[in-house]
C-alpha cells in the first residue's frame, strides 16, 4: 500500500527505473556519440515539452537505441542529426504524442477566448 501511495505522489517507479536505464545506456556510449546523444537529450528536455512519463520513457529509450545503433554501425554523427541538429531533435520529439506542458496553456487560452466571446454576445 505504501508503494501505491508513493507512486501517486511521485509517479511510476517502473517508469523511473526505465528512464534511468535509458540514461545509463546513453552514458555508456563511446565518444563522440555519447556527447551528441547527451546534447540531444538536453535539448529535448527544454524543447520537447513532454510531461507524460510513459512518453518520456519511450522517447529516451528510442534515443538510446538510435545512438547505440549508430555507434555500432560507425555512422557519422552528422549523418544522424543532419545539417540542423535542432531541427533533428524537434522532429524526433514530434514523433512522440503525449501530454506536453503547452497543452494546458493552449486549453487555457482557448477557454479565455470562448468566455470572452460569450460575454460579448450577451
Amino acid at each position: 500500500m505504501a508503494g501505491k501511495w508513493y507512486e501517486i505522489v511521485t509517479g511510476s517507479l517502473e517508469q523511473k527505473k526505465q528512464y534511468k536505464q535509458a540514461k545509463a545506456r546513453i552514458e555508456a556510449l563511446p565518444e563522440p556519440y555519447a556527447a551528441v546523444a547527451k546534447a540531444v537529450e538536453r535539448y529535448l528536455a527544454y524543447a520537447g515539452g513532454v510531461v507524460d512519463g510513459g512518453t518520456l520513457v519511450a522517447m529516451h529509450s528510442d534515443l538510446a537505441d538510435l545512438w547505440e545503433r549508430a555507434a555500432a554501425d560507425g555512422t557519422p554523427v552528422r549523418d544522424v542529426v543532419g545539417d540542423d541538429p535542432a531541427a533533428f531533435a524537434e522532429e524526433f520529439a514530434a514523433a512522440y504524442s503525449g501530454k506536453q506542458w503547452i497543452d494546458k496553456e493552449r486549453a487555457r487560452l482557448a477557454k479565455v477566448v470562448e468566455d470572452a466571446e460569450r460575454e460579448q454576445e450577451s
